[in-house]
């Protein structure tokens, strides 16, 4: 398919956001209903509608982009999950004559406007507090690391376990919640397992959460986890979860903000959002001795071959 800038149209003022999540996913993970929830109140007050289509893979957004262009009722895009290697999507925005801005480091999206949160401090900051509490083995369930929020948390996770000689492993998981189980079983196989956990969102943690607890390893005792992103899923999540806590609304205004400017005026500034905060609850406590897979034959009965559920 051609690549052809959108017509101009007095119908092009929608302003769009495409999400490669499978569908049922949106209704647990907070991060984006508060986002949009952000964006939606800045562009309500500008007379924007906003339009919102769920993909599953990167090839249907690129399509989605191409037609929006053709449909002429789309003028400025919102751009997430930015890949490390250049992303395809910010040549094609531009090259259809959307306005466009990304939630991302400026590096990694050179030449747009953006809205950027550091990932590298509030990692430093959940290791160091968990390192605090006596860990020298703390694990890491991430997001995809294609990435490139990704790739900065695990540039810093790892640069703050080596200075302070702690021993890390990371797995990478899809911000599910069975994705997210699936990666603790993986950390927690053989000796040396870690004794806590940071987790990449809160989906991930409140379900590797609730299969610890039903496999008789302690939350906090055996095990401490702390997620990223607070939530309500957090909150609820017995027990309640530690997080990095960020308000994501106030990131869609940002957004929105952003995305008006652009409209306007072709600008494209960067925009900082507030530095996470760790918020302390019942699931990280001291080091003790660990979940390791011969620490759960003794605290809970299990038959070979099974793995932790949520």
């Amino acid at each position: 398919m051609k690549d052809e800038p959108a017509p101009h149209s007095t119908l092009r003022r929608s302003v769009g956001l495409v999400l490669r999540r499978p569908v049922r996913q949106l209704g647990v993970e907070a991060f984006y209903s508060d986002f949009m929830a952000g964006l939606e109140e800045v562009l309500t007050e500008h007379g924007r509608p906003f339009v919102l289509q769920v993909v599953p893979d990167l090839d249907e957004e690129l399509d989605a982009y191409q037609r929006w262009a053709q449909s002429g009722r789309v003028a400025g895009v919102v751009l997430v999950d930015i890949t490390r290697q250049r992303d395809p999507r910010l040549d094609l925005v531009d090259r259809l004559g959307f306005a466009s801005v990304a939630l991302a480091h400026p590096d990694d999206a050179p030449g747009h406007a953006v809205v950027w949160g550091d990932d590298e401090a509030p990692m430093r900051t959940a290791v160091e507090y968990l390192h605090g509490l006596g860990h020298a083995r703390i694990g890491r369930v991430s997001g995809p690391d294609d990435l490139a929020h990704t790739v900065r948390r695990t540039h810093a996770f790892e640069a703050v376990a080596e200075r302070g000689g702690l021993d890390v492993r990371i797995e990478v998981a899809d911000f599910t919640g069975p994705g997210g189980v699936a990666a603790v079983e993986r950390l927690l196989a053989g000796t040396n397992a870690p004794t806590a956990i940071v987790f990449d969102n809160d989906v991930m943690a409140a379900a590797a959460a609730s299969a610890l607890t039903a496999r008789g390893i302690d939350v906090p005792g055996d095990l401490s986890l702390l997620a990223w992103d607070d939530s309500v899923l957090c909150r609820s999540t017995v027990p309640s979860l530690s997080a990095m806590a960020r308000d994501i609304a106030v990131w869609g205004e940002s957004a929105g903000t952003a995305i008006m400017k652009a409209l306007g005026h072709g600008a494209r500034p960067v925009t900082i959002a507030p530095t996470p905060e760790l918020i302390v609850r019942a699931s990280t406590g001291p080091a003790h001795g660990g979940a390791s897979a011969a620490g759960r034959a003794e605290s809970a009965p299990s038959t070979p071959g099974t793995s932790l559920e949520p």
